[in-house]
């Protein structure tokens, strides 16, 4: 397994592991889990990672039907300007491709920030550390295993 997998299994928080195939050709990896899980869009979170005032790296966890509110991110973690993080940055601190991201098990523990929306849900999915591999958990053991906040992040 993945060590986002193994990090949700180690901590013995109640998950589920969801697999599909996987569409080298999708547009979008986190609507194409929606669509082959049979989820609704809205509780499938994406992970990605920004750079902080151009120094440090910090996750954003935001549902795969809305965009990453840039201000508000780089607000939540105290700075004052965040940008996408380059691909081999995001590869290096995470030790995760793109498209299969995980905010578990990640090489190096960024900080982490889950918008509020994923509250309102008994469980989301988010990825489990590869394309076509989700897990399902509950916000709180999401934000516990993460050391997460949760802040307002859409655009």
């Amino acid at each position: 397994m993945t060590p986002g997998v193994n990090a949700a299994t180690k901590a013995r928080i109640n998950h589920k592991i969801h697999e599909y195939p996987h569409d080298p050709a999708s547009q979008s990896y986190g609507t194409e889990a929606a669509e082959k899980m049979g989820v609704e869009p809205a509780r499938v979170f994406k992970t990605l990672v920004v750079a902080i005032d151009g120094k440090t790296l910090a996750v954003g966890v935001v549902p795969v039907t809305v965009m990453l509110n840039l201000k508000q991110i780089a607000r939540a973690a105290g700075g004052k300007k965040a940008t996408m993080a380059n691909i081999q940055d995001v590869e290096r601190s995470t030790g995760y491709v793109l498209g299969g991201v995980s905010p578990l098990g990640q090489k190096k523990r960024l900080a982490t920030f889950i918008d509020t929306s994923a509250q309102q849900f008994d469980t989301l999915y988010v990825s489990a550390g590869r394309r076509g591999l989700e897990i399902e958990l509950s916000p709180q053991d999401l934000a516990t295993l993460t050391a997460a906040k949760f802040a307002p992040l859409q655009a």
